[in-house]
C-alpha cells in the first residue's frame, strides 16, 4: 500500500467531501431538490470510481483507506439529518443508523488503542452503503407531488429498507470481528 497523499482517487474522495455542505445548502434552503440530488449522484459516482481507480492504478493509500469511509459516513449523516429535517424519514431510522456508526466508532477506537488494525470494508458493507446512498436521492425526490414523486417513494423506500437491514447486519458482523480481534490481542 502506497503512502502517497496526492492521488487521483484521494482527490475524488476530497471532491465528494466538498459536496456535503453544498448538498445541505441546496436541500435545506432553496429546496432545490433536483440540484441536491445531482450533488448526491456526483458523490455516488466518485465513491465508486475512487476505489476502482485506486486499485487499477496502484494508488491505494492509507489516507484513502481512512478518508473514503469517513466521507461516506459524513455523507450519510448529513443526508439523514437533511431528510429528517425535511420530514422524509422517521427518527427511528436516524437513531438506528447513527447508533450503528457510534458503536463501531467506539469499537474502532478500542481496537486502535491496543494496536488492532481497523475494520476492512466488506462487500456487504459496501452493498449496505450503496443501498442507502441510492435510496436517499429517491426519498428526496419523493417530496414531489407528481408521478415522479410516487415512483421515487416506492424505489427510495425499497432501497432504504434493504440498506438499513444490511447496514445493521454488517454492523453486527464488524462488531463481532472487532470483539474477536480485541480478545485475541490480549
Amino acid at each position: 500500500m502506497g503512502s502517497r497523499i496526492i492521488t487521483v482517487p484521494n482527490g475524488l474522495t476530497a471532491l465528494r467531501g466538498l459536496g456535503i455542505p453544498l448538498f445541505i445548502y441546496l436541500a435545506l434552503y432553496p429546496h432545490a431538490d433536483v440540484a441536491a440530488v445531482a450533488v448526491l449522484a456526483v458523490g455516488g459516482a466518485t465513491d465508486y470510481f475512487d476505489g476502482k481507480l485506486a486499485r487499477a492504478w496502484g494508488q491505494e493509500s492509507r489516507l484513502g483507506e481512512l478518508l473514503d469511509p469517513a466521507v461516506d459516513r459524513l455523507y450519510i449523516a448529513a443526508t439523514l439529518i437533511v431528510l429528517l429535517l425535511r420530514h422524509v424519514i422517521p427518527l427511528w431510522m436516524v437513531i438506528v443508523l447513527f447508533g450503528r456508526d457510534i458503536i463501531l466508532g467506539l469499537m474502532t477506537l478500542a481496537m486502535a488503542r491496543v494496536g488492532v488494525a481497523p475494520f476492512k470494508v466488506t462487500y456487504m458493507g459496501k452493498a449496505a452503503t450503496f443501498n442507502l446512498l441510492y435510496a436517499f436521492p429517491f426519498l428526496l425526490l419523493a417530496l414531489s407531488h407528481s408521478w415522479l414523486g410516487t415512483v421515487s417513494f416506492v424505489v427510495g423506500w425499497s432501497f432504504a429498507m434493504w440498506g438499513v437491514a444490511l447496514y445493521v447486519a454488517t454492523g453486527a458482523d464488524y462488531f463481532r470481528t472487532g470483539w474477536r480481534n480485541l480478545r485475541l490481542s490480549k
